[in-house]
């Protein structure tokens, strides 16, 4: 009961919050770079978490900004993911979406702005084409965050990883930070349409260099990717 009446209050106050937000980040979107709007995009994920009835830990260490480019790879639990990775993570970084989102009026604008990649994961072709984007941002210094498990896990449970990102990993050479979410599952599942307050954990996992993961085939990256990440989540 407590959770169907707080999702009540939550949901349209966070809608609020985030209808109001929006407009504000698209105005400095017009005039800034991406690049230079990152903290803005801190502040505005944090308001958001606040008032979706969530309060934001960080633990572990997050990667010096001169050390870039990396590939934050991370578990998908929730709605909050995005939110909580853009409050940690204390530099620009972009990702790869859902085709979809990019028709939506004012938000497709600016993820397109933002320079976030559009992928169709049911069309072979063009996720590899996305991907191939992708290279070519990284190579050129952008960091990225990828979920390999692709979608949202419907049990709490993590999904198998898709081989995608660790292709990625390997024909760039990047630094990959596992980062484990925990909380988030718990707080607005999807197939659940209430809002649990509460509070949502980041955990910057060690950061892993080409150099320790040149020699292993691929499997085996995505096989050690998971069980780091695995060893960050708290369920």
């Amino acid at each position: 009961m407590f959770k169907t009446l707080a999702s009540l209050i939550i949901w349209p106050l966070s809608s609020f919050v985030f209808i109001v937000l929006i407009p504000i980040y698209f105005f400095f979107a017009i005039f800034f770079p991406p690049v230079k709007l990152y903290k803005l995009a801190s502040i505005f994920c944090r308001i958001i978490l606040f008032f979706g009835g969530q309060w934001l830990k960080i633990k572990g260490t997050p990667p010096l900004r001169d050390g870039q480019p990396y590939l934050y790879l991370f578990n998908h639990a929730s709605l909050f993911d995005a939110f909580m990775l853009a409050a940690a993570i204390p530099h620009y970084f972009t990702a790869i979406g859902a085709n979809k989102q990019f028709s939506w009026p004012i938000w497709g604008w600016i993820v397109r702005r933002y320079g976030v990649i559009p992928i169709k994961r049911k069309k072979l072709k063009e996720a590899i084409y996305s991907l191939d984007l992708a290279e070519d941002s990284i190579r050129k210094g952008t960091s990225f965050i990828i979920s390999p498990e692709g979608t949202r896990t419907l049990t709490g449970e993590m999904n198998a990883f898709k081989k995608g990102p660790f292709h990625l990993a390997k024909n760039t050479g990047v630094t990959i930070i596992p980062v484990g979410l925990s909380g988030a599952f718990k707080a607005k599942n999807k197939p659940d349409w209430r809002i649990n307050p509460g509070t949502l954990t980041l955990t910057f996992g060690r950061p892993i260099l080409s150099t320790d993961y040149e020699n292993f085939p691929l499997e085996k990256l995505r096989d050690y990717v998971q069980k780091e990440i695995v060893r960050l989540v708290k369920y």
